[in-house]
């Protein structure tokens, strides 16, 4: 008899615990989709407070759009430079690469998002929501400038790693002809 109270007990146990990890989930995600929410339109009221002062500058929307493109590819650029090496790496480093990783995705997708926020929301009437002009050309600068510098960032790597096979492959084929390039299989 005894033996059943234990089990009903435990069985217990693991319930309230299960349902306050469910709780703890549900919880998580609210405060999570809080904070997203909170840090989407602070972003959006910061570009639009800024982005009229920024295209004003010299150069314009055009000048506006190439530097924001530019940011983007370096973004890209180091954030698949930075994504995980050595698994022998120390804490410090790991943690080191993972916030480089983090800051390289910022400035990857932080300048579409800043330019995104110029445009006219869809269903917005306030006059917070219009349309700031230079926008769209700016926009248009920023696509044409990330697709170019980026095509010819991505065609210039794959002709240096294609490069780099021929030398080996040449290295390879002369240790071959001298005959130590063989498997030890060969050589018996």
């Amino acid at each position: 008899m005894q033996r059943q109270v234990d089990e009903t007990g435990a069985d217990r146990r693991s319930g309230v615990r299960d349902g306050l990890g469910i709780a703890v989930v549900i919880l998580c995600l609210v405060v999570g989709t809080g904070l997203v929410l909170l840090l989407t339109g602070l972003w959006k009221g910061f570009a639009r407070e800024t982005i009229p002062t920024v295209l004003g500058l010299p150069g314009g929307s055009w000048a506006l759009g190439a530097a924001l493109a530019l940011i983007t590819v370096l973004g890209v650029i180091g954030g698949l430079r930075c994504t995980p090496g050595v698994s022998g790496e120390t804490r410090l480093a790991r943690g080191l690469r993972s916030a480089g990783t983090a800051l390289c995705c910022a400035a990857a997708f932080g300048p579409l998002f800043y330019l995104l926020s110029g445009l006219r929301a869809r269903n917005c009437r306030s006059t917070s929501c219009a349309y700031i002009p230079g926008t769209g050309t700016a926009f248009l600068a920023y696509v044409v400038t990330a697709g170019l510098v980026g095509w010819s960032v991505h065609h210039w790597a794959s002709a240096r790693a294609a490069d780099k096979l021929a030398l080996e492959q040449a290295r390879v084929r002369r240790l071959r002809k001298k005959g130590k390039g063989k498997s030890r299989a060969a050589r018996r």
